[in-house]
């Protein structure tokens, strides 16, 4: 027996040595360290088996281990910011790799209107920021990551709310009626520009602002934004590239094993800058100053009383990997961002998914495929842009007299009779705001590979959108027709855009040195936006919100609307064609045809064409031999985009419903009515010195627009009440840009990188010989239908119009030029220079990024200091501390005039990270770091308001204001600390 066993056990132990030996014949550990040139670790570099989704990733010394099968013949290394490197493992088992960082000056791929191509290769004025450069930070919408990043490109937020809308102009404004917004492209998709955010209205508190129509797109799955700056970039989008495009691009899974990518962020805010106004006992001080009653015995912080700390959290996880025929990505995120004003806040909920996939032995089939989904739900304070004497909730705050208590000694809120001072708590506690958006957007590619040469491209795409937005005021509000009553509104609103287009491309090298890139294409989009409305006043209870119970007031005091914009459509047939001679000469032309249904019959096609040339003298034989320039080229380009953001419909005859139910025109048809048009020149030089430690580019642009469109009132007895037209003149932007980037220090264990950028620009409209066109709005107690700025010949647009303030007389009144009679011309809300300072200073793990901005040579009109804040508040409500002891009179008129204008040039420090990488962290983490963030850290400026960067919208029948400010919400400061990791 134990004979036997003994025979079996030796039987047993043969097999297993040949099991064993037949596994290692067939699999072998391959081990290697990765490193930099000049020798440094990298850890987290990827290591993958070609052909295969195995591999590992490289630990904290960049050594790293994997096991292989014996058909394996290569590894793939790979890390962001250098080249990926093929090594061999045929007869080895150690290999040691030093990656190459990537010359971002000349071999990156850069994406342009319907196709990509190498910086080296651009002929026109192309920008890239990519994710490693983006702004830290809380940031809801995408145009925040790259403020201050480009030149040429303002970025203005119009107010400190979370969501907030922004003021995006590159190159300057050159519209008068229409959009001076940029196209946003996302994935190859042009987005609608608009936002389903119901507008809403309540009884005596004006227009809230606009949400940010980019809110859906989790800026953590965005890798890279361009930004197309002159017509030889932007004419491929021929009516839509008139204000430049930005293209938006989201990260895409990448070869290799699955990824998991997470990122945590914990943050706290509090208001950046307060107005100076008076508190307790110095408003006693000058009432007894000024003889005045008023002194209510008490203490309050009216403005303090609806501000806390706002926390915001923000939680990101993303899943990627795929082979050589298959990859994905997909990526979830909550963003939790509380305002700084009480009851504001915005949760953002969103879901990517994207894909590229291969199909076909010869791989030559392929569908990529990318959909976004997000919710938005705001949660809004009653703050407007046009509140009349009223005020909305940051004026009413502002102007609350600091000596009457805000409660009452049993505890109960200190209101007072109707349409006296509203108390800011109550105001807050009784406004409710809800707004609620979904988002949608889904794209399908497939494509065809008919050689190497010959490629066509099919896309589907939709973009919609549903917004919901209940908001209700409580009876307890002492505004006529609210208190004793209350109000609510139920509003929705739907927005559709649907594309499809294809493209057919052609790439070959016709004989050496001599490159051939062309491509055609067809467009169709079609554009759809509805909404209904419910509104009521006289609810019988305060027990539950006023919107639920929407159907207990009378009938006469209920009112239903709806509304369907004529929808709208544009048909494009556009190419480019791109010559490459030896990398010296480079020739790009595109042309696109764009017809639009928004137009008149006899000009319903407009004609985008576009020319540029680029020489890279770096590239010539007598630069290539101890030359002082690593590169240098000349761009020039010209050509022709056109504008057509402004209402569907106008060239044709529209109606509307009356109470009763009987239609009548309200636009008078122009069948002539056709495209605005800029003409656009640029030239520009790109360099890059001392082995391209240092770089740059130098741009001139002229851009021209005529056939500006404008809508009038119709002179009667006309059959309508409003009639587009193309206005005699034109706008003229000039400027000069300049960007420089370089490594100042670079060692093993430092860098020092500094980049800047700076714009100098020029806005003037001239040839103008229509009517007296007025816009600006001034709102508040005392100036009603006032206005402060003119469209005007040899001036820029939006220039301030108003009486020349010339002090106070022994009395104490305002003295203007001409006794008041004539308005002046004034100064331009324009910048006249943009400014961006970006720095990274790096010691082995640890990190610290600055950035900032800043405008200069322009003023801002100060609303709130103008009729919020006046010295006759004094005795009943607060006003500005400056005004104490000036020498006006309690009794003066707070009229409009160039008193109120401001300078706002200012710098401000966007923001400041400090991070330590602790890179590969055991056998769970290929990646991690911590960090700390500072926004808004300060702005120097001689501004009083809350920010200089501020734009409160003023606009007078829809003709664009700019550079108002009026008690607008606050900015705010966040510190956040931050950890990412990667499983």
């Amino acid at each position: 027996m134990s004979k036997t066993r003994s025979i079996t056990h030796l039987f047993l132990c043969m097999l297993l040595f040949a099991f064993q030996g037949v596994v290692n014949a067939q699999t072998k550990t391959i081990t290697g360290k990765v490193t930099d040139k000049s020798g440094v670790a990298i850890p987290g570099a990827t290591v993958q088996i070609k052909g295969t989704q195995s591999g590992t990733t490289a630990d904290a010394d960049g050594a790293f281990k994997v096991t292989v099968g014996s058909g394996a013949s290569a590894l793939i290394i790979s890390f962001i910011g250098y080249t990926p490197q093929e090594v061999s493992i045929a007869g080895k088992t150690s290999v040691n790799v030093q990656l190459a960082q990537e010359n971002t000056n000349l071999t990156d791929v850069v994406v342009v209107g319907y196709g990509t191509s190498r910086k080296k290769d651009l002929t026109g004025a192309i920008a890239q920021v990519k994710a490693a450069d983006f702004n830290k930070g809380i940031t809801s919408a995408p145009d925040q990551l790259i403020q201050g990043k480009v030149s040429g490109l303002m970025i203005l937020n119009n107010n400190g709310a979370p969501g907030a809308s922004a003021t995006v102009r590159i190159r300057g404004v050159s519209s008068v009626r229409t959009g001076n917004q940029p196209l946003y492209v996302v994935d190859g998709v042009p987005l609608d520009g608009r936002v389903a955010r119901p507008s809403l209205s309540l009884t005596g508190l004006g227009q809230t602002p606009d949400a940010n129509p980019m809110n859906f797109i989790n800026s953590n799955d965005i890798a890279t934004m361009e930004v197309l700056k002159d017509a030889s970039a932007t004419a491929i989008y021929g009516s839509r590239g008139s204000n430049g495009v930005i293209i938006i691009n989201t990260k895409k899974g990448s070869v290799g094993p699955t990824v998991v990518d997470v990122n945590y962020s914990v943050g706290m805010s509090n208001i950046m800058r307060k107005l100076d106004v008076l508190n307790a006992d110095e408003y006693r001080a000058a009432l007894k100053e000024y003889n005045l009653g008023g002194d209510g015995g008490g203490s309050a912080d009216g403005l303090g009383s609806i501000l806390r700390t706002g926390v915001s959290q923000n939680v990101q996880v993303a899943m990627s990997g795929g082979n050589e025929t298959s990859r994905y990505r997909a990526s979830f995120g909550l963003q939790d961002q509380q305002g700084i004003v009480k009851k504001t806040g915005m949760k953002k909920y969103t879901a990517a998914l994207s894909g590229q996939n291969k199909f076909l032995e010869s791989k030559q089939l392929g569908i990529d495929y990318n959909i976004m989904a997000a919710q938005t739900s705001e949660q809004l304070a009653p703050i407007s842009n046009n509140a009349g004497f009223t005020g909305s909730l940051i004026g009413q705050a502002l102007q609350w007299n600091p000596t009457v208590p805000l409660y009452k000694p049993d505890g109960s809120l200190n209101i007072f009779q109707k349409n006296q001072a509203i108390n800011p708590i109550n105001m807050s506690q009784g406004y409710n705001d809800k707004a609620n958006i979904t988002y949608i957007l889904a794209s399908i590619s497939p494509y065809f590979k008919f050689n190497d040469n010959w490629e066509y491209r099919m896309m589907y795409s939709v973009n919609h959108q549903v917004g919901q937005r209940r908001a209700s005021l409580d009876s307890s509000i002492n505004i006529d027709q609210v208190m004793g009553v209350g109000i609510a509104a139920y509003n929705t609103a739907e927005l559709n855009t649907q594309l499809f287009n294809n493209t057919l491309s052609y790439n070959k090298q016709l004989s050496a040195g001599w490159n051939l890139s062309a491509m055609v294409g067809y467009e169709y989009q079609k554009f759809a936006y509805s909404g209904i409305g419910i509104g009521a006043k006289g609810f019988p209870t305060n027990a539950v919100d006023y919107t639920d119970i929407l159907q207990t007031p009378t009938q006469v005091n209920t009112n239903i609307s709806s509304f369907r914009n004529p929808s709208s459509e544009l048909q494009s047939f556009f190419g480019r064609v791109t010559v490459n001679a030896k990398d010296k000469y480079i020739l790009t032309a595109t042309m696109r045809a764009d017809g639009s249904s928004k137009f008149g019959s006899n000009n319903r096609y407009g004609y985008f064409p576009s020319f540029a040339a680029k020489w890279n003298i770096s590239s010539e034989e007598f630069m290539k031999s101890g030359s002082f320039f690593n590169n240098l080229a000349l761009r020039a380009g010209y050509g022709i985009t056109g504008n057509q953001e402004f209402p569907a419909g106008a060239a044709q005859a529209q109606y509307g419903l009356a109470s009763g139910g009987k239609a009548s025109l309200i636009n008078v048809p122009n069948p002539d009515l056709k495209w605005e048009e800029s003409k656009q020149l640029n030239v520009g030089i790109d360099f890059a010195i001392l082995k391209n430690r240092l770089s740059g580019t130098v741009d001139y642009f002229l851009k021209n627009t005529t056939n500006l469109l404008f809508s009038f009132p119709a002179i009667q007895p006309a059959p309508a009440s409003s009639y587009w037209i193309n206005l005699p003149g034109k706008v003229m932007n000039t400027g000069v840009e300049l960007s420089l980037k370089g490594n100042i220090v670079q060692t093993k264990d430092w860098l020092w990188a500094l980049g800047v950028n700076g714009t100098w620009l020029k806005n003037e409209m001239s040839g103008y010989s229509g009517p007296t066109v007025n816009t600006g709005s001034i709102d508040g107690q005392g100036v009603s239908g006032v206005t402060s700025q003119r469209l005007a010949n040899g001036y820029p647009l939006n220039t301030f119009y108003l009486r020349k303030f010339e002090g106070f007389d022994d009395k104490g009144i305002s003295i203007y030029a001409d006794e008041g009679r004539t308005l002046y011309y004034m100064t331009n809300p324009n910048p006249k220079v943009l400014l961006g300072i970006n720095t990274e200073v790096v010691y082995k793990k640890w990190s610290l990024t600055a950035s900032s901005h800043g405008a200069f040579g322009f003023q801002v009109y100060n609303n709130t200091a103008n009729t919020v804040l006046p010295i006759g508040n004094l005795g009943s409500a607060n006003i500005a501390k400056a005004l104490v002891g000036n020498g006006e009179a309690q009794t003066n008129s707070p009229a409009a005039s160039s008193r109120y204008l401001e300078n706002g040039s200012f710098l401000k420090l966007d923001n400041l990270t400090i991070g330590y990488n602790f890179g590969a962290v055991g056998k769970v983490f290929r990646a991690a770091n911590v960090y700390v963030t500072g926004q808004n850290l300060f702005v120097i400026t001689k501004y009083t308001g809350f920010d200089p960067e501020v734009n409160t919208d003023k606009n007078i029948n829809g003709v664009s204001s700019f550079g108002i400010e009026y008690s607008p919400y606050p900015t705010a400061r966040t510190f956040m600390l931050g950890v990412q990791f990667t499983l």
